[in-house]
C-alpha cells in the first residue's frame, strides 16, 4: 500500500515514456507521438551521420574533460578542509552545500544577467574595469570562447557542495586507527593522503566520477538558459540534450530522430559507466 503509489508513478511517468521513446525511434514520427512509417534502424543511422549530432557529442566531451576532474579535485579538497576543521564544522559544511539548493535555471540567469552580462555594469566586467581592462562580451563571441568560462563556473558553483558531502561522508567512515598507526610510523601530509585517505575513498571516488560523467552528459539548463536569447540559440556549444531538444521539440517536432538520439546517448552513458566501473573495480568484494 505504501509503495504502490510510487511504483505507479514510476511506471506511468518514467518506464512507459522510456519504452515509448524506444518504440518511436524505429518509426517516422513528425509532429506527432503516434508512429506512422516503420524505418527500422534508419533514424539511428541518420543521427550517427548527422554532423550536428556528432558535434554535440564533441561539445559534451570538451565540457566533461574539464568539469569532471575539476569538480572531483575541488570537492575532495573542500571535504578534506571541512573534515580537518574543528570549529564550526557544521557551518562550513552548510556554506559549501547551500548552492546545491539553488535551481540551475536561476543560477544560469544570475550568471548571464548579473555576473557575465557583457556590459560595463556586469560584475565581471566591473572587476576588470578596476584594472583598466575593456569589457568582454562573454556570451557573444565564439572566438575566443569566453562562454565556456561562464558555463563551467556556474556548474562548479552549483555542484561542488553536493560531491563534497559525499566525500566527507567517506572520509568520516575511515577508521582513526589507520591515521594513528601512520603517525606512529612518522608518515604525514601527502603520504597519509596517498596511502590511506585516497585508497579508502576508492568506492566513493568511483561513484562520484560516475555521477559527474552522467551529469555532464545531461547538461542542459545552463547551456540553454545562458546561451539562448529571445527564443534562438547560437550554433556553437550545443550539448546532446540541447540538440535533441531542438530536434524533437523544435519547429519540425521530429520525435523519431529525437528518440533515436536519446537512445544512442543512453547507450553511450551505459557503456562508459560499465567500462569505468570495471576499470575502477567498482563492486569488487570488500567494496
Amino acid at each position: 500500500m505504501f509503495v504502490g503509489p510510487f511504483v505507479i508513478g514510476l511506471v506511468v511517468f518514467v518506464y512507459i515514456p522510456i519504452a515509448w521513446s524506444i518504440y518511436l525511434s524505429f518509426f517516422d514520427a513528425y509532429n506527432t507521438v503516434t508512429p506512422t512509417r516503420f524505418v527500422g534502424m534508419g533514424n539511428y543511422l541518420d543521427m550517427l551521420r548527422d554532423p550536428a549530432f556528432r558535434s554535440s557529442l564533441l561539445t559534451f566531451l570538451a565540457f566533461a574533460v574539464f568539469i569532471v576532474p575539476t569538480t572531483f579535485v575541488l570537492s575532495l579538497g573542500a571535504a578534506l578542509l571541512v573534515a580537518r576543521t574543528k570549529v564550526m564544522q557544521s557551518f562550513f559544511r552548510s556554506v559549501f552545500f547551500l548552492p546545491t539548493a539553488c535551481s540551475y535555471v536561476v543560477a544560469s540567469l544570475i550568471w548571464k544577467m548579473s555576473i557575465f552580462s557583457g556590459i560595463r555594469s556586469g560584475l565581471a566586467n566591473a572587476a576588470l574595469g578596476v584594472f583598466g581592462i575593456d569589457s568582454i562580451p562573454w556570451l557573444s563571441l565564439a572566438d575566443p570562447p569566453w562562454y565556456w568560462l561562464v558555463i563551467v563556473t556556474a556548474r562548479l558553483w552549483l555542484q561542488i557542495g553536493f560531491y563534497m558531502i559525499l566525500f566527507l561522508a567517506g572520509i568520516q567512515r575511515i577508521s582513526p586507527t589507520l591515521y594513528e598507526a601512520a603517525a606512529i610510523d612518522g608518515a604525514e601530509g601527502w603520504k597519509v593522503f596517498r596511502h590511506i585517505t585516497l585508497p579508502q575513498l576508492r568506492a566513493t571516488s568511483t561513484a562520484v566520477l560516475l555521477l559527474l560523467l552522467i551529469n555532464a552528459f545531461q547538461a542542459f539548463d545552463e547551456f540553454y538558459n545562458i546561451l539562448s536569447t529571445f527564443g534562438t540559440y547560437p550554433p556553437y556549444a550545443r550539448p546532446p540534450l540541447v540538440y535533441l531538444y531542438y530536434t524533437a521539440l523544435g519547429s519540425g517536432q521530429d520525435f523519431g530522430h529525437g528518440s533515436a538520439g536519446a537512445v544512442i546517448l543512453t547507450l553511450i552513458i551505459a557503456i562508459i559507466a560499465v567500462v569505468q566501473g570495471r576499470f575502477l573495480r567498482l563492486g569488487d568484494r570488500g567494496e
